[in-house]
């Protein structure tokens, strides 16, 4: 059984795959510097030209205005139970977004507990909240939205216009349920234009609504856009979990679609779709605009100067009458990817949790944990469940693939003699060997086979439990008290290696002296690999092999035995 050359193979292409990935992030396509960072309306959208001149044009009435009035504080802050987060007067941008509920690290008490035993002090952890907008230009990420003016229609807000606020904070009481902040501009001209975003309390959703009053004599005729910009990010993950950080845009068309800030870079893209959602993801969080779902959306990528990306979406034409008002809205969802917060939200939302090419494996898998986790109300306990219930599933595949290697093992010696024996003639050997196969009805690829099948159930769940946020600084027992870090101990992978080692001693020892000494290195090159992998990881791997064990414990002393006695 070629297992090592397979398992060889598969590393091998596992190393190239992530070196090309780390040269590509280095040394991939850099982007070419943009004027514009508002929507490039298509000119087939009449009479825009004008449009565009007017809003590219600084509108003098409006800073005249503006300019008269006392000087605006430039901050709205807003504090909710879920996020602390800024509203840029000037264009009623969000910025400076925290999430709360998630901080960068979280303490380990057993760990603090055993530094102070020694009398050290234990490793300071970054508690702060992960902050997603941000307003630094290192980090530069945005949440942007307006107005765009058709035809002649007089200018509209954009999101460098001024808008003025009644307060400069709000906070979500105690008991109260939602905090709707408004912001206000006046052309003086008769059109307004009044800008409320609403929050909730502990939903990661905020509703945008742009109320168009129009008082002038002549219909005002334009559209909304909501846009992210971003900087390049990438996600920097400990050890070699490399996991997507860029664009996403879903149109009805062409579903769930990344689009890479080197896509970004090389060319301006644009879909049409009826709904669709757009924004920015990364490992665990997501920040997508979400327009409203009855009308017909135009999704833009574009590549501004300073390597700033920016995606997003905008309108049809709406028209508002002379002494009519209107209400344009979107949904900006900004936070972590709870799936079923998502899939509640939007259709194919969920998709930004990333399972790759596994996906329909990897939600079923998800379903499971989740499923598990409702009863017991831990993490760690349910990935238990979940590699249990695998294990039953696939219990009969592994009996044939046991009882097939209990043959191997029969044959062994019969094969050594045949290898000595034919020591200079590799050719004979290899005739000789097949011929004893068949004499004993012994398929030398049974044991490899079902463990192929197994092989696409391992890697998505792997995804899962890298990609799921709910397993992100979550709980188990004892000192594990963060799935998705490495052991503070580094005590589960040894217990891996030692579980890997006894599963060695029950299968047959290959032929060959070198295939044995590798396969002897096995255990302790793998508990190496270990040592940084994410503890919910190497737990589900405990568990599998220990299940191992004890399934081919069973099998060898109950059904093989029995197969024995049926011979006889």
């Amino acid at each position: 059984m070629d297992n090592i050359r397979f398992v060889l193979i598969m590393a091998m292409l596992m190393i190239s795959y992530m070196l090309w990935e780390s040269w590509q992030i280095d040394y991939g396509p850099k982007p070419q510097a943009i004027i514009s960072d508002k929507p490039n309306v298509s000119s087939l959208d009449a009479g825009t030209v004008a449009g565009a001149a007017v809003a590219a044009n600084p509108q003098s009435q409006a800073a005249a205005i503006v300019s008269s009035a006392e000087p605006q504080a430039k901050v709205v802050s807003i504090k909710t139970d879920v996020y602390a987060l800024e509203i840029d007067t000037q264009g009623g941008s969000l910025r400076n977004l925290d999430l709360l509920q998630y901080p960068h690290e979280k303490e380990n008490t057993v760990v603090a507990k055993a530094y102070a035993l020694v009398g050290l002090q234990a490793p300071a952890k970054d508690l702060s909240p992960i902050r997603l907008f941000d307003n630094q230009p290192e980090s530069l990420f945005l949440a942007q939205n307006g107005l765009l003016a058709s035809g002649n229609s007089a200018a509209a807000p954009d999101h460098h216009a001024e808008f003025n606020t009644a307060k400069t904070s709000y906070q979500l009481a105690e008991g109260q349920d939602e905090l709707v902040v408004p912001l206000v501009w006046d052309n003086g001209q008769g059109l307004k234009v009044i800008k409320t975003y609403t929050f909730k309390r502990g939903s990661y959703v905020v509703k945008l609504d742009q109320k168009v009053v129009n008082t002038s004599k002549t219909a005002w005729v334009g559209k909304q856009y909501d846009q992210m910009v971003r900087v390049q990010h990438s996600d920097s993950n400990k050890g070699f979990i490399r996991t997507y950080s860029g664009g996403v845009v879903y149109t009805d068309k062409d579903k769930y679609k990344k689009i890479k800030f080197e896509d970004m870079a090389d060319d301006n893209q644009s879909f049409t779709s009826p709904g669709g959602w757009s924004g920015f993801i990364q490992h665990y969080f997501a920040a997508t605009w979400i327009p409203p779902v009855d009308q017909e959306n135009h999704f833009y990528t574009k590549a501004l100067n300073d390597s700033r990306f920016v995606v997003g979406s905008y309108s049809s034409d709406v028209t508002v009458d002379a002494g009519a008002d209107a209400v344009l809205s979107a949904q900006l969802f900004v936070g972590p990817k709870i799936q079923p917060v998502m899939e509640a939200l939007s259709p194919g939302l969920e998709l930004t949790v990333d399972y790759s090419w596994l996906t329909p494996i990897a939600k079923g898998i998800y379903w499971l944990l989740n499923k598990i986790y409702g009863f017991i109300g831990n993490w760690g306990v349910s990935i238990l469940g979940v590699t249990f219930t695998i294990k039953l599933l696939f219990f009969r595949l592994n009996k044939t693939s046991f009882q097939s290697m209990a043959k191997m093992r029969k044959i062994q010696p019969r094969l050594k003699e045949l290898q000595e024996r034919y020591a200079d003639d590799r050719q004979k050997f290899n005739v000789e060997m097949m011929a004893m196969y068949k004499r004993e009805k012994v398929n030398p690829l049974g044991g490899c086979l079902p463990i192929m099948v197994q092989i696409p159930v391992f890697i998505s769940l792997y995804w899962v439990l890298i990609e799921t946020v709910e397993l992100r600084q979550a709980d188990f027992a004892l000192w594990i008290q963060d799935l998705s870090a490495q052991d503070p101990f580094f005590l589960l992978p040894v217990v891996y290696g030692i579980t890997m080692k006894i599963q060695q001693s029950l299968n047959p020892a290959p032929v060959d002296p070198l295939q044995a000494q590798v396969m002897k290195m096995f255990p302790i090159v793998f508990t190496v690999f270990f040592l940084f992998f994410p503890s919910g990881l190497v737990l589900y791997w405990i568990c599998n092999n220990s299940l191992s064990i004890l399934q081919q414990w069973y099998i060898t002393k109950h059904v093989l035995a029995e197969d024995t006695h049926h011979h006889h």
